[in-house]
């Protein structure tokens, strides 16, 4: 079974924070475009919060 992936991505335009990281489902579609990070490693931190945080069976319907 094919799984999502994370990419960690550098911006070309943004010099200041320009670290940044997408998630993307099993078909390649973006699912999520994280915030913009100083470091690599911040960005790389951003991932495993996701990661640790992210993954939850309860639906919370707020319509």
């Amino acid at each position: 079974m094919a799984q999502g992936y994370y990419e960690l991505k550098k911006s070309t335009t943004d010099t200041t924070q320009p670290y940044y990281f997408v998630l993307k489902a099993a078909n390649h579609e973006v699912i999520a475009t994280s915030e913009m990070y100083k470091t690599k490693q911040a960005a790389q931190n951003g991932i495993e919060s996701v990661q640790a945080n992210g993954s939850t069976q309860t639906v919370k319907d707020l319509t």
